[in-house]
C-alpha cells in the first residue's frame, strides 16, 4: 500500500472516532444529532457506532481524551423558537426610500372568532408587505374592520331577554352595537398579531367611526349628484327572517333545496284577431299552461309570457283514473284531470311536448294567443312577448310572469305596463292584497294554501317536487323571496361600460379571475343599496355623526331653507348595504390618509369576493373617480379539511388556527406548532384553488419546519468563530465552495422571482429541496469533516467552508423571513457576528438588513463546470447506493471503510474526476465528497469482476461504471501516547511529523 493511500484512510478513520464523541456529547450544542440536516442518514450514522464496538479496550479508555482539540460546533440557538419577534415595522418604513407599497385591507367582519380562512388571508398579505420592505419600499399596511349590519344586529338582540328588547330604542341598539363590533376588533386585532402580522394596529380602520362613514356618505352623495343612485319599486331579494333587503353577495345556495312545483292551467277567453278561426274549434276549451316552482307568486300573476323565437302547439289532455301517475316520482295529479270528461286543450312549447306526453296526451296544432281569466281573481290578463330567458330546458314554455317577483318578470312588466303586484309585507306573509291568504307565509302554509286553492278550482294539472338552487341569506341559513319593495338603487347600466373598461386595466392573480368579475359585472342588475335595520349608516344623508340621524328630529335634521316645511317630510329609516360600507373604504381610507395612495397597489382576498368586495369598491370607484381602486388583485380559494371536505363543527373537522399556534384542550392530540409552522403551511399551498389543511398536513410542516431551523443551527452553530474579516476570497476558495455559491444565488433568484409573482408555494418547494437535499444531504455532510478536524482553528478548508456557511446563512435567513418572520428574527439574534449595511450600518434585525445583493461573480461559474458538479452530485447518489449495498453485505460497517472504483469511457470524465482524486486542496478531493477512505479512477474494467459489489451511473450519453471494495491498509498509526490517531490527526495535535518519520510508522 502507497503511503499517500495510507495516509488518507488512517486520517479519515480517526475523523470517524472524532464523530462518535461529537454523537455522544452532551457539554456542548454541537449542531450535530437530532434535527439537525442529514443526521437520517442510516449509512453515516452506523459507521461510527460499528467503529465503536470494533474499539480496543485502550480507545475506550481514552474516548472524549481528544474533544478539546475538536472545532465542535456551538451556538444558543436552539431547536423550538424562543425569540418574541420585535416591533421594528415602523423604523424600517421610515428607512426605506424605493417608492410606496400599499396593500388596501379588505375588512373581516366584526362578528365572531377568526377562521383557519383569516389566517390564509391575512397572513398572505404580510408575507408580500415583508418582502416589500425587505425590497426597500416604505409599506403602510392599515388593517380594516366591517363593523355595520345584520349579523352584530341580531347577536345584540339575542344576548338580551325578552323585557329588554321591549324597551330598546334605535340610539341603545345602535350603541349595544358599537361596543360589540368594538370589542370583536379587539379580540381579533389579537389573534392576528399572534399570527405575526405587521400592521399599522394602533390606527386601524372601522367603517363604524365618524369619519369613515362621513367619507362614504360623500361618496353616496357624488353618485346621487352624477344620477346613479335612485329610489324605485323594483322586486329585490328579500330575507323574510332578516326582514331587510339582500344583496346578490348575501346569498348563498345550499345544496338539496326542494321546491314545490305545480303545472297550473290558465283559461284563455279570446285568440288573436289575425288567428281567423283556426283557434275557435278549441274553445271554451283551451287554457294555456304554465309552470312555476313559487306557488305563493300566483296571486301577484299580471301576465304569460311566450318566447317569439319558440313554436307552440295544443295538446289535448286526457283524464286519469289513479290519484298519482308515478309515486317514485311523487307526482301528484291534480283535480282537473280526475274522473271527469271534459275537453282540456293546453298551449305548450312544441318542442316540450314529447316531455309532457308521457303526462299528458297530446293533439296538435300552432298559434299566438291574447287573453286569459287569472285563476284566482278572475281579472283578464294578457299574454306577451318575454325574452331569451323563456327556454324550453323545463316547464311548458310559457312563464307566470309576477313583475313584483322576479328580476325578468319585472322588465317584461315595464315593456307592456303590467301592474306591479307584490301582496307579501316584511315577514314574508300574504298583506290583505291577497285576499283570503292574508296572514299567511308564504314559504310555508301560504304557499299550500295557494296550492289547494287551485286544484279546488281545477287549474291545476300536476303537482311535483323539484330540487333546484334556491337563494338563501347567508346570515340566518334561511330561504328567501323575490318581493317588490320601495328601495334605493345604485344604477349599474349607467356606468357599467366605465367598469368593464376599468377591469381591463387591472392585473388579475390568477388571469381566469378577469373572466370571473367581467362575467358578474355585465350581467348584474342595479344595485340595492338599502336596508331595513338599525344599525348601519342612514340614508341618504349626514349630520354630526350617524347616531344623530336616530334622536335629531326632522326639523333639526333639514337645511334651513326647508326647516317650515318640516311636517312635509317623513324621516326614511334605511340604512345602506354593508358592502356599500366597505366599498367606500378606498374613499375612507386610500383617500384620506397621507401615507396612502390611490389606487392601492393590490387588494387581496378570497374567491368570493368578485361579487363582493372586490366588485363594490369597483362600481363606486368607477362612478365617482372613472376608474378601478386597485391596479392588482389576488384572489384565494377556501380552507377545506385534508379530505377536501367544507369545514364543519358538525363534522367535527373544524382545523382552529389559536389551536394550530398554541395547542388544543388534548395537547397530544392536538399539539401546539407556533405560528411560523401555520405560516409555512399558507406559504406551501397554491392558494389560486382551494387548499387543503389537517392533523397530517400540520405535522409535516412541522417537520420541514425542523429541518428549516436545524439548517440555520448548523450554520450558526459552525460560525462560532468566525468573523467578516476571516472570509476567503472568491478566487482561492476550492471548486465545491465556488459551486456551493452558485446553486445558493441561483436558489435566491428563483425565490426573488416566485415572490415577485407571489407564488409563494414554489419559494416553499424550492427551500424544501434546496435545505435538505443540496445543504444536507451533500454540502453539510461532506464540510463536517473539515470544520471539525481540519487544519486546527484558522485552517484554509475551515476558513474557506466557513466564508461559505456565512454567505448562506445571511441570505437563508433573509430570504424566508417574509413567511418565517420568527425563525428568522431569532437566528438573526444568534448571529455570531455582526452584520453591516453596504453603508456601513450595524443591522440589529433582519427586515433592518434589506434582500440580499445578487451576486454575478458567483454566477460566472464555467457552464462545463456547473456540469461537471451536477454530475458529481449524480455519481454521489449512486455511489451511496452501492455503498449500501456493500454494507447490508457485511463487506464494510461504516463508508470510511470503503474503496470506491470508477471508471468511464469518457476520457474527459476520466480527466476530471483523476484531478479531484489528485486535488491540491482537501476540499476537493474525491474521497471527502464520498466520505470514503479511497478513491481509484480506473484505466479499464480488467480485474472488475474481483470487485464484490457494483453500480452505474448512466445519462446523456455518458456511463459512468461504479465499484466498492474493503480499503486495503491499516487504520492506525502507532504513535508513543496516540495509538489511536492517524498522522492527518497527530498533525493537528501535536504538529507536523519530522522528515522520515512516515517511515517509522509503515
Amino acid at each position: 500500500m502507497d503511503a499517500p493511500s495510507l495516509l488518507r484512510l488512517n486520517a479519515a478513520v480517526v475523523v470517524t472516532s472524532f464523530r462518535l464523541s461529537l454523537f455522544h456529547g452532551r457539554q456542548l450544542s454541537t449542531g450535530v444529532g437530532e434535527g439537525f440536516p442529514g443526521s437520517s442518514s442510516k449509512r453515516r450514522a452506523r459507521g461510527p457506532v460499528m467503529a465503536a464496538k470494533k474499539a480496543s479496550d485502550g480507545e475506550k479508555q481514552n474516548e472524549g481524551k481528544y474533544k478539546h482539540t475538536l472545532n465542535l460546533p456551538k451556538t444558543a440557538f436552539g431547536m423550538r423558537a424562543n425569540s418574541s419577534e420585535n416591533q421594528v415595522m415602523k423604523r424600517v418604513v421610515e428607512r426605506n426610500n424605493a417608492g410606496t407599497f400599499i396593500l388596501h385591507d379588505g375588512p373581516p367582519y366584526a362578528n365572531g372568532s377568526l377562521h383557519m380562512g383569516h389566517a390564509l388571508n391575512k397572513i398572505l398579505k404580510d408575507i408580500i408587505n415583508r418582502y416589500k420592505l425587505l425590497q426597500n419600499y416604505k409599506v403602510h399596511y392599515v388593517p380594516g374592520w366591517d363593523c355595520h349590519g345584520l349579523p352584530i344586529e341580531l347577536k345584540v338582540l339575542q344576548s338580551m331577554d325578552q323585557d329588554a328588547r321591549k324597551e330598546l330604542t334605535p340610539i341603545k341598539l345602535r350603541k349595544k352595537a358599537a361596543k360589540f363590533a368594538r370589542d370583536t376588533v379587539a379580540t381579533q386585532m389579537k389573534s392576528f398579531k399572534r399570527y405575526g402580522i405587521w400592521a399599522d394596529w394602533n390606527n386601524p380602520y372601522l367603517t363604524l367611526a365618524p369619519e369613515y362613514e362621513a367619507a362614504q356618505i360623500e361618496v353616496f352623495g357624488q353618485m346621487a349628484l352624477q344620477g346613479y343612485i335612485y329610489r324605485g319599486r323594483k322586486p329585490v331579494h328579500w330575507s323574510p327572517s332578516s326582514r331587510t333587503a339582500l344583496a346578490e353577495a348575501e346569498l348563498e345556495y345550499p345544496e338539496g333545496h326542494t321546491s314545490k312545483s305545480i303545472y297550473v292551467i290558465l283559461k284563455l277567453v279570446n285568440s288573436p284577431p289575425d288567428s281567423s278561426a283556426l283557434l275557435t274549434e278549441f274553445f271554451p276549451h283551451l287554457f294555456l299552461a304554465i309552470w312555476t316552482t313559487t306557488p305563493w307568486t300566483i296571486p301577484a300573476n299580471a301576465a304569460v309570457a311566450v318566447n317569439a323565437q319558440l313554436t307552440y302547439a295544443i295538446v289535448e289532455v286526457q283524464s286519469v283514473e289513479k290519484e298519482s301517475i308515478s309515486q317514485e316520482s311523487r307526482l301528484k295529479v291534480g283535480n282537473v284531470l280526475k274522473g271527469g270528461n271534459q275537453k282540456l286543450f293546453l298551449v305548450v312549447a312544441s318542442e316540450l311536448v314529447p316531455t309532457l306526453q308521457s303526462k299528458w296526451g297530446e293533439a296538435c296544432g300552432q298559434e299566438n294567443f291574447s287573453w286569459y281569466i287569472h285563476p284566482i281573481d278572475e281579472r283578464e290578463c294578457p299574454v306577451v312577448i318575454g325574452g331569451d330567458y323563456i327556454t324550453t330546458e323545463s316547464g311548458t314554455g310559457l312563464v307566470h310572469t309576477a313583475p313584483g317577483h322576479g328580476q325578468e318578470d319585472y322588465v317584461t312588466g315595464l315593456k307592456y305596463g303590467l301592474p306591479i303586484l307584490s301582496p307579501v309585507d316584511d315577514l314574508g306573509k300574504f298583506t290583505e292584497e291577497a285576499g283570503g291568504f292574508s296572514g299567511l307565509d308564504v314559504l310555508g302554509d301560504g304557499n299550500a294554501a295557494v296550492v289547494k286553492f287551485l286544484d279546488e278550482k281545477l287549474s291545476i294539472i300536476l303537482e311535483e317536487p323539484y330540487k333546484h338552487k334556491y337563494p338563501y341569506d347567508w346570515r340566518t341559513k334561511k330561504p328567501t323571496i323575490f318581493r317588490a319593495t320601495e328601495q334605493w338603487f345604485a344604477s349599474v347600466e349607467g356606468f357599467r361600460k366605465l367598469a368593464l373598461d376599468a377591469i381591463n386595466e387591472v392585473t388579475w392573480i390568477p388571469q381566469q379571475a378577469q373572466n370571473r368579475i367581467t362575467a358578474m359585472t355585465s350581467s348584474r342588475s342595479d344595485w340595492c343599496i338599502s336596508r331595513q335595520r338599525t344599525w348601519g349608516v342612514p340614508i341618504p344623508v349626514f349630520y354630526h355623526g350617524a347616531d344623530a340621524w336616530w334622536y335629531m328630529t326632522t326639523e333639526d335634521l333639514l337645511p334651513d331653507k326647508y326647516r317650515h316645511q318640516a311636517s312635509e317630510y317623513e324621516k326614511g329609516t334605511d340604512t345602506m348595504d354593508v358592502w356599500f360600507d366597505s366599498g367606500s373604504s378606498w374613499a375612507a381610507v386610500l383617500g384620506k390618509r397621507e401615507e396612502l395612495h390611490f389606487p392601492a397597489d393590490l387588494y387581496l382576498e378570497g374567491t368570493d369576493q368578485h361579487r363582493g368586495w372586490f366588485q363594490s369598491s369597483l362600481l363606486t370607484s368607477v362612478a365617482v373617480k372613472g376608474k378601478a381602486p386597485y391596479s392588482s388583485v389576488i384572489t384565494h380559494g377556501f380552507v377545506l379539511d385534508e379530505k377536501g371536505m367544507k369545514m364543519s363543527k358538525s363534522v367535527g373537522n373544524v382545523v382552529d388556527p389559536e389551536n394550530v399556534i398554541s395547542g388544543g384542550k388534548n395537547q397530544k392530540d392536538e399539539p401546539g406548532y407556533g405560528a411560523d409552522v401555520l405560516r409555512l403551511w399558507v406559504s406551501s399551498v397554491d392558494y389560486s384553488g382551494d387548499v387543503l389543511i389537517g392533523p397530517q398536513v400540520l405535522r409535516q410542516m412541522s417537520d420541514i419546519y425542523r429541518k428549516l431551523r436545524g439548517t440555520l443551527r448548523y450554520l450558526l452553530s459552525n460560525l462560532h468563530d468566525w468573523t467578516p474579516e476571516y472570509a476567503v476570497s472568491y478566487d482561492d476558495l476550492p471548486k465545491i465552495d465556488k459551486f456551493a455559491l452558485f446553486q445558493l444565488e441561483n436558489v435566491v433568484n428563483a425565490i426573488k422571482e416566485s415572490y415577485e409573482t407571489y407564488q409563494f408555494y414554489k419559494i416553499f418547494q424550492i427551500m424544501q429541496r434546496f435545505a435538505i437535499v443540496d445543504l444536507s444531504n451533500f454540502y453539510f455532510d461532506v464540510a463536517k469533516d473539515r470544520l471539525y478536524v481540519g487544519q486546527g482553528h484558522s485552517g484554509f478548508t475551515r476558513r474557506s467552508c466557513q466564508t461559505v456557511l456565512a454567505a448562506h446563512l445571511l441570505k437563508i435567513t433573509r430570504v424566508i423571513a417574509p413567511i418565517l418572520p420568527h425563525l428568522a428574527e431569532d437566528a438573526w439574534q444568534n448571529l455570531p457576528f455582526e452584520h453591516t449595511t453596504v453603508g456601513g450600518s450595524a443591522t440589529r434585525f433582519v427586515f433592518e438588513s434589506k434582500w440580499p445583493d445578487s451576486n454575478d461573480q458567483w454566477l460566472a461559474v464555467p457552464v462545463e463546470d456547473i456540469d461537471f458538479w451536477r454530475k458529481i452530485l449524480e455519481l454521489r447518489s449512486e455511489v451511496n447506493k452501492v455503498l449500501e449495498t456493500a454494507r447490508v453485505g457485511k463487506l464494510i460497517g461504516s463508508s470510511l471503510e470503503a474503496r470506491v472504483h470508477l471508471y468511464t469511457e469518457d476520457a474527459a470524465m476520466a480527466s476530471r474526476l483523476r484531478e479531484l482524486c489528485e486535488a491540491k486542496n482537501d476540499a476537493d478531493a474525491l474521497t471527502r465528497i464520498f466520505i470514503t477512505s479511497q478513491v481509484e479512477i480506473l484505466s479499464s474494467l480488467a480485474g472488475s469482476d474481483e470487485i464484490p459489489c457494483t453500480g452505474e451511473l448512466v445519462g446523456e450519453g455518458q456511463r459512468i461504471w461504479i465499484g466498492v471494495s474493503r480499503a486495503v491498509g491499516t487504520k492506525f498509526g502507532s504513535f508513543v501516547g496516540h495509538p489511536t490517531l492517524c498522522e492527518r490527526c497527530y498533525d493537528v495535535i501535536e504538529g507536523p511529523l519530522p522528515v522520515g518519520a512516515m517511515a517509522e510508522v509503515s
